[in-house]
C-alpha cells in the first residue's frame, strides 16, 4: 500500500520504534511503501559466523575500517546495482539522520580504496541494517564483521537485517517471527547503550583478534 502523507525524519524513528521499514519499487520510483515483513531476519550481536577464507583475509592486516567516513558514498554504492529498492526519498531521509547522529555507515578500505560498505539506524540498543555493498570479495562481509563488533563494544543487543537471505544466513543470520522480532525491538529500545562508540572515526586496523567470533 503507497503511502500518502510525507514521510519526514522524525516520521520514519517512529516506524522503525513500530517495528516497519520504507521501501520502494525502484530507485526512478518516487513512491515510498512501508514493510512488516512476518518473518524478520537478525544477526545474533555475538552470532557473527566468520568463514576460514574471511579469516584467513583478516589475518593478512590488509584491511582498515572506518566509521563515518563517507556515509552518502557508501549509500551511493549499495543503491548502485540493477535492482535497489533506494531510491532518492530515501537517500535523502537517511542522510537527513545522519545529519542528526542517528544513521552511520562503515567503509571498508584496501590500499587507499574504498572496497565495502554498510549503512543503518540505530535507535536505543538496536540498530537497522539498512544495505550493504562490496567492490571486492569479502568487502560486505568484512563490513559486517566491523560493525557488529562495534554494536558488541557498545552494548548493543539487537541487530535487524529486516529480511534474511542466504548471504547473511552464512553469516550467521536467523528468521525470527514479527512477534519475537518486536519483543526483542521493545527490550532494545529502552536499553541504554554508549554512543561515543558511533561517532566518527578514520580508518583503523581490520584484524582478527578484534573480537570474538563463531
Amino acid at each position: 500500500m503507497k503511502d500518502t502523507p510525507k514521510i519526514t525524519p522524525d516520521l520514519l524513528v517512529q516506524a522503525y520504534k513500530a517495528g516497519v521499514f520504507p521501501m520502494a519499487e525502484g530507485a526512478d520510483d518516487d513512491a515510498l511503501f512501508w514493510v512488516d515483513p512476518p518473518e524478520r531476519g537478525i544477526i545474533p550481536i555475538d552470532g557473527f559466523h566468520a568463514s576460514r577464507s574471511l579469516i584467513k583475509r583478516l589475518k593478512t592486516n590488509d584491511y582498515e575500517a572506518s566509521l563515518n567516513q563517507c556515509f552518502s558514498h557508501v549509500m551511493a554504492n549499495c543503491a548502485a546495482r540493477k535492482v535497489t529498492w533506494i531510491n532518492k526519498p530515501i537517500t535523502e531521509l537517511f542522510t537527513e539522520l545522519h545529519h542528526q547522529g542517528l544513521a552511520h555507515s562503515i567503509e571498508i578500505w584496501r590500499k587507499d580504496e574504498l572496497i565495502g560498505g554498510v549503512y543503518g539506524l540505530a535507535l536505543g540498543g538496536a540498530f537497522f541494517g539498512e544495505s550493504m555493498f562490496s567492490t571486492q570479495r569479502d568487502g560486505s562481509k568484512l563490513a559486517l564483521y566491523a560493525l557488529l563488533n562495534l554494536l558488541r563494544t557498545a552494548g548493543f543487543t539487537l541487530f535487524d537485517t529486516q529480511f534474511l537471505t542466504p548471504h547473511l544466513a552464512s553469516l550467521g543470520g536467523q528468521e525470527i517471527s514479527r512477534a519475537q522480532y518486536r519483543h526483542l525491538l521493545s527490550i532494545a529500545l529502552h536499553q541504554q547503550v554508549a554512543p561515543q562508540v558511533l561517532t566518527a572515526r578514520p580508518r583503523y586496523a581490520l584484524t582478527h583478534s578484534m573480537t570474538q567470533i563463531s
